[in-house]
């Protein structure tokens, strides 16, 4: 044998050893390693004849003192009489389900694989109200429920006992949802960087009890309510409200919103504000340009000649502040009023629309942003808009999502019909002097 095969020899069997030597002493795998367990995949070992049996030396992983190793394992395939291309077709229905397990990655417990891989590189890219959610979900009932499992040992039919028995807890359904799209996340990203075969929550139901009805009546102002709304609150709260329900934007977008975003009579969402995050929009089709009324491009240009008065000090101290202090191309179009930078939206709710609402007696949840936006697309139903319309307007990425809001209406058409329908049944109904009646 050459020096350069040795070498090459050399090289393959201190790999695994390397590997192991650089994890940290509590087990839990690098990121680097989690690339190499990725890689480790198909093992084609030749059969070799000892003794009265063909023989193959797959590499197995183990945890040996709560550290995860590779090894070497001697495996008996076949007699020896059997022909050598025999034994290589029994050798690879062994590695089979081998190199289809990927033992390494599913050896990878859950709590190791979220703190060390998921959080830092996969849920570090969402937005950051989706980062925070997820992160709550986790630290209260994946990681307690989930933790010290490996991934392989999460299969579908452990997982559905386990929702299934959240049928008869105390968790609200929003809850029990949440904890299957965060689940569902996790051990999808581990299909996706080859740690699983599959993502087991794929087929897992959660309990009839806990489902949330997606077609519920959503929270809505009608116009006169709206019209009522506006007059209590003030500006320029009143014009982000007014700006709100007749575009359709998220408040994050409405929040973000740019003086260069502001065109004759359409604006451009390219990008939001979210609690002191500046990101890209929720999804690629929120990013658009949209048509808009002329009052709304005329009513958010009126902001630039406003001027308001808060309480600046003590002893009932007054101060008039420009509600724009500055119209440039990179200007926010609703600027704080004490510091000029972006709104936040929980004051705004806090202090104007609630309290508007409760003035009026209306039913505080229809003051909201996301009622704001929702009632932008009812609107557009009532008004007989095509769906393909309002999903345009809304910047919906599915068109299920413009049909929940469809659902809780039934169109004026369709009343129509049932009232043609009621007309002829009325118009065949014998006389009451022939119906029979039978004792």
């Amino acid at each position: 044998m050459s020096a350069h095969n040795l070498k090459l020899i050399s090289v393959h069997h201190s790999a695994p050893n390397d590997m192991v030597s650089r994890r940290a002493s509590t087990g839990v795998p690098l990121k680097g390693d989690f690339e190499r367990m990725a890689r480790r995949r198909n093992q084609h070992p030749t059969p070799f004849r000892e003794g009265n049996w063909w023989w193959i030396n797959p590499w197995t992983d183990e945890f040996i003192e709560g550290k995860l190793e590779r090894r070497r394992k001697k495996m008996k395939v076949c007699p020896a009489e059997m022909p050598e291309y025999k034994a290589k077709t029994i050798a690879a229905e062994i590695l089979r389900p081998m190199n289809e397990q990927q033992t390494v990655g599913s050896a990878t417990r859950f709590v190791n694989y979220v703190e060390g891989f998921y959080k830092p590189d996969w849920l570090s890219t969402l937005a950051s109200t989706t980062k925070q959610s997820y992160e709550g979900t986790l630290r209260k009932h994946l990681i307690p429920a989930f933790g010290t499992m490996m991934l392989r040992d999460m299969t579908t039919l452990t997982l559905q006992k386990y929702f299934s028995g959240l049928g008869t807890s105390s968790l609200g359904g929003p809850t029990v949802l949440k904890m299957k799209e965060v689940l569902s996340s996790v051990l999808g990203s581990a299909v996706r960087y080859d740690l699983l075969t599959k993502n087991p929550m794929e087929a897992v139901h959660i309990p009839r009890s806990k489902v949330v009805n997606k077609r519920k009546q959503k929270p809505h102002l009608s116009p006169e309510e709206f019209n009522l709304l506006l007059e209590l609150v003030d500006e320029p709260y009143a014009t982000m409200v007014y700006v709100a329900v007749y575009s359709g934007l998220r408040v994050s977008e409405l929040i973000g919103l740019k003086w260069e975003d502001v065109h004759a009579d359409s604006l451009t969402i390219d990008e939001r504000y979210c609690r002191g995050d500046w990101s890209v929009t929720k999804t690629e089709g929120s990013s658009a340009t949209i048509g808009v009324d002329l009052s709304v491009i005329a009513r958010i240009h009126r902001l630039k000649s406003l001027e308001v008065e808060l309480n600046w000090g003590g002893k009932g101290a007054k101060k008039k502040i420009k509600v724009v202090r500055s119209a440039g191309p990179q200007d926010l179009v609703f600027q704080s009023l004490v510091k000029g930078g972006p709104m936040r939206d929980g004051n705004i709710l806090r202090r104007h629309l609630r309290p508007a609402a409760v003035k009026l007696g209306f039913n505080p949840k229809k003051a909201t942003w996301r009622s704001l936006r929702t009632s932008c697309a009812t609107w557009m139903i009532e008004a007989g808009a095509n769906p393909k319309d309002v999903q345009g307007q809304m910047r919906h990425s599915r068109i299920g999502t413009t049909m929940d809001i469809y659902a809780q209406f039934v169109p004026e058409s369709q009343r129509r019909a049932v009232a043609k329908m009621m007309e002829m049944v009325a118009q065949r109904k014998p006389p009451q002097s022939e119906v029979v009646r039978v004792n």
